[in-house]
Order: structure tokens, then C-alpha cells, then sequence
């Protein structure tokens, strides 16, 4: 149970940034921010590992940032995961209810029926996050405990990932130094930080997008309804831009930063940037509207592919609340502008809210994931269940039961 003074950490692990935020509990049980690290992201790609040795010295070095601001040492985390590796569905378990009246156990045991699903051999769940309960075929309940009944059943909505790329993600956190307190899907702590109840029960899409991916969360009724991860992000657009103006990766990362537009017909034709060359060659002078026209269809192939992952999860109609954008690349000019004509849905760009201490360190689509980590963390301490009925459903590291003994405990509710 966390409680004033507790420490809570976040380790957002992204491609291009590895971002640590320290939150403490206020005594209303409001989260202050009271320390940040962030240190330029080596050895992964696409939010998968691909040198362990890169990423460990990329986490430590953020780490020791963060440590050093909170002055609290840092021993284990919250950890973000997400890439191109994670799967996701959703599926429903029924059990007897053992006295007529729904318990804490009762719901404990739908749950983990639900979960005794079967799953390819390389990879394992991440997270169990029921959406809502039926008892009696009486349908949309959050809070079914005290209820009266003979059956009850969940809607659950399942998150796994690949066993070797979360191993990665783990071995390169425990070699930094630190224990893995749980892993947290990143789309699923974005939505935390950067959404409002009202968009959460009305129903909104959260679109994070970053380096090497775009995720995507569906979110309605206070629950998380469909994931996907959409293998493209800024990192795309910073090559785009490279090749076409002829200039290096890191300079071509700068001009996007500095002067990127997503829409190509807001800029003035005599709008000029420097651009430097390549080869001891002299820097150019060209016009931002031909960096925009670069920027534009590449962004527009990611809103594009995220439509569609709008579309599979059935609810395109059903977001009142549209979508929120967050993530390093959605501070990009022109962004929002692009992405309601492609997406149909009206967008914002979403940053963490509901926060205290040190907010303007942290008051930036980029740093959702980091601070959702911490709101996440906050909840799973408290055993929190939430307005709606959320459950934090994450992996604790070393804690999963073995395949037998879910099978034994499933077998055993329904043969109590």
C-alpha cells in the first residue's frame, strides 16, 4: 500500500530517448514529480533491444540523472514495453459464483480463467486487464463485489509480448542496476497520464507516437478495448528527411526538431532554412515548404496505418471523444491539422495532467509514458481498482505462476 514519502519510478526505455521519472505520494494521494533523467537512447531498435551493453549504459546514465535531481537512490522500476513483438486480444472467462454473492475471490478466479488461454510457446502475458463483468447475463457492470448471483463472467483484454525481447528489456534493466517492479504496456501508461475520465468513458484512441513506432490504445468505458503497434514513427520521417535534403542523420534530426511542419500549405514559399551538406560541402539555403513536403507524406502514411488499426478494433464510430496525440514526434507543427484529416476524428495533442512538483520538467507529450509508468505504479500498490473498475493486470517480475499451476487453478474453480 503506498503511502506519503513512497517512491515510485518509471523507466520509459525508447528508441530514441531512455526517459527515468521519480514521483513521491502526497497525503491526498496525489503523485508529486520530484525527479527526472532522460539520456539519448543507444542499442535498440523499434523498442526492441539489439545491444544489451548500448542500453544498459543509456539506462544508467539516465538513472544517475534522475537520482541525482530527487537526491533519492533509485533500486527498481516501472518498466515500459512496446515494439512490434507485442500481440494483444480479447477474450472473456466464466465461473460459478461459490455463495451467491460475488466476492474478491470470485474475481479473482474469472479473471485468471480468462487468462488460461493458449499462447504461442515464445511468448508470455503481460498484462490481464478485465474490461467489464456480466452476472446473470446482466451486462456493463465495473464493480461486481457484493453483487448476488449464480454466475459471473469477464471481458478481459489481453496484452503478451515475445519471451526474448522482454528477457532484453529485463536483463538490460537488472545489469543497470535495477529490479523490474513490473512491465507496463507503454500505450497503456500513455493513456494514464494524457487522458481525462470524460474521454476515457466516452471513448478515445491514444496515439503515441515515437521514434521507431506508433501505438496505438483504444480506450472506452474506462477500459482498454484494442492495442496495436504501428512500425513507424519519427525516426522515418528524420531518414526521409536526410536523404532528400542531402544532409547527415543528426543535423537532418535538428532540422525536424527545429523547423518541421506536417502540413506543406502553411508555409510561405520565401520561408528559407540553412541546411547543411555533407562532404565539407557548403551548407544550402532551401525553402521549409520543400522540408514539409518531405515531412508530410510520411506523416500522412502513419496516420494512415493508424486508421486502420482504428478501424480493425470495430470502434471508429464509437470514439466521441476522438484522439490524442503523444510522443516526442507529436509536437511537430501542423501535426493535429494533419492528423484529423486523415484520421475523421477530431485530435489533441495530449501531455501529462494532474500532476504536481516539478510539472514544468515533465509538461511535454514526450514525457506521457514516464509519468503514466508512475500513475501506473501508484495504482498496482494501492490494489487500486479504480472508478471504472481498472485493474493494473501487469507482470510483477518473478511473480507469474507456472503454466501448471494456472491449469490447477482453473481446474479447480470449476470443479469446486
Amino acid at each position: 500500500m503506498s503511502k506519503r514519502g513512497d517512491v515510485l519510478v518509471g523507466l520509459d526505455i525508447g528508441t530514441s530517448k531512455i526517459c527515468v521519472v521519480v514521483a513521491e505520494v502526497n497525503e491526498d494521494g496525489s503523485l508529486e514529480i520530484v525527479g527526472l533523467g532522460k539520456h539519448p537512447s543507444k542499442g535498440l531498435n523499434r523498442g526492441a533491444v539489439v545491444n544489451i551493453d548500448q542500453t544498459v549504459e543509456s539506462i544508467r546514465a539516465a538513472v544517475e540523472e534522475a537520482e541525482f535531481i530527487s537526491g533519492t537512490p533509485i533500486r527498481s522500476a516501472y518498466v515500459g514495453v512496446a515494439g512490434g513483438h507485442v500481440r494483444s486480444f480479447n477474450t472473456n472467462g466464466i465461473v460459478a459464483i461459490k455463495s451467491k454473492i460475488v466476492t474478491k475471490d470470485d474475481i479473482e478466479r474469472v479473471v485468471e480463467q480468462a487468462r488460461a488461454v493458449t499462447m504461442p510457446a515464445d511468448h508470455e502475458i503481460i498484462h490481464v486487464l478485465p474490461q467489464e463483468y456480466i452476472v446473470d447475463e446482466q451486462e456493463g457492470i465495473t464493480e461486481p463485489i457484493g453483487m448476488a448471483g449464480v454466475r459471473l463472467e469477464s471481458k478481459v483484454h489481453i496484452v503478451s509480448g515475445a519471451v526474448p525481447a522482454i528477457q532484453n528489456i529485463s536483463r538490460s534493466v537488472e545489469r543497470a542496476g535495477l529490479s523490474v517492479d513490473r512491465l507496463v504496456l507503454q500505450p497503456l501508461a500513455s493513456s494514464l497520464a494524457a487522458l481525462t475520465e470524460d474521454e476515457r468513458d466516452l471513448g478515445v484512441a491514444v496515439v503515441d507516437i515515437g521514434s521507431g513506432t506508433s501505438d496505438v490504445a483504444v480506450i472506452s468505458g474506462g477500459a482498454l478495448r484494442y492495442t496495436a503497434i504501428v512500425p513507424v514513427g519519427g525516426n522515418h520521417v528524420t531518414r526521409d528527411i536526410a536523404i532528400g535534403l542531402r544532409t547527415p542523420d543528426y543535423q537532418a534530426e535538428r532540422i525536424k526538431k527545429e523547423y518541421g511542419c506536417a502540413v506543406a500549405a502553411r508555409l510561405a514559399h520565401d520561408d528559407e532554412i540553412e541546411v547543411p551538406s555533407v562532404g565539407g560541402r557548403p551548407p544550402r539555403v532551401l525553402s521549409r515548404q520543400m522540408l514539409a513536403e518531405i515531412i508530410e507524406p510520411r506523416m500522412e502514411e502513419v496516420f494512415t496505418l493508424i486508421r486502420r488499426e482504428i478501424q480493425k478494433s470495430g470502434m471508429e464510430d464509437l470514439l466521441p471523444a476522438g484522439v490524442v496525440l503523444t510522443g516526442g514526434a507529436s509536437i511537430m507543427e501542423g501535426i493535429e491539422e494533419l492528423a484529423e484529416r486523415v484520421l475523421q476524428l477530431p485530435v489533441r495533442r495530449g501531455a501529462p495532467l494532474g500532476i504536481g512538483g516539478l510539472v514544468d520538467m515533465v509538461n511535454g507529450p514526450m514525457y506521457s509514458t514516464g509519468v503514466g509508468l508512475v500513475i501506473y505504479a501508484m495504482r498496482a500498490t494501492n490494489g487500486a481498482r479504480g472508478r471504472r473498475g481498472w485493474l493494473p493486470g501487469g507482470v510483477r517480475n518473478g511473480s507469474m505462476r507456472t503454466a501448471k499451476d494456472r491449469i490447477r487453478h482453473v481446474l479447480a474453480s470449476i470443479f469446486r
